[in-house]
């Protein structure tokens, strides 16, 4: 899929299929990600990649979040607490992510309800790290329509606002 179609056809996903994702689909997802930018180059992150069924129904967070449980896979994005820009690094590389599996036909959504101390504790983080989002992973199991979006006029201002 040509790149500017996973980005201009991506939609947030939270119906998945009950089929597992190949693991070269999966590791070209976390590819992705490990080849993102990052402020010099620091690579101040950390992915966990859950896939256990229990463990996936204990962060979906009842009827809102509720597609974990039914994803293929869940990220946990982490960035270090000692690093100035690691929310911003993490944040980039779990798009890189997302755009990597539109491509490949595996859909996704972004998960910032959640209970940083919970998912700490459920996933062993180290006090070193922050939890800066989940993001979870899957085959469609809806189509989603396009959300109406502002026009480049109304968001865009060159050399000043």
């Amino acid at each position: 899929m040509p790149i500017l179609d996973a980005i201009f056809g991506r939609r947030s996903v939270r119906r998945y299929k009950k089929k597992p994702v190949p693991r070269k689909v999966l590791r070209n997802v976390l590819e992705a990600g490990r080849l993102a930018p990052t402020a010099n180059n620091a690579q101040p992150w950390h992915f966990i990649v859950v896939t256990d069924p229990e463990v996936k129904r204990a962060l979906s967070r009842g009827r809102w979040n509720k597609f974990i449980e039914d994803s293929a896979f869940t990220v946990v994005g982490c960035g270090e607490r000692a690093s100035r820009w690691s929310t911003i690094d993490v944040a980039i590389a779990l798009e890189n992510m997302v755009i990597a599996a539109e491509a490949q036909g595996v859909g996704s959504c972004w998960v910032g309800d959640f209970k940083e101390g919970q998912v700490r504790k459920l996933l062993g983080i180290p006090g070193n790290l922050k939890v800066v989002c989940l993001v979870s992973f899957g085959y469609p199991d809806e189509k989603p329509r396009a959300p109406n979006k502002k026009s480049l006029e109304e968001i865009v201002h060159y050399n000043a606002f």
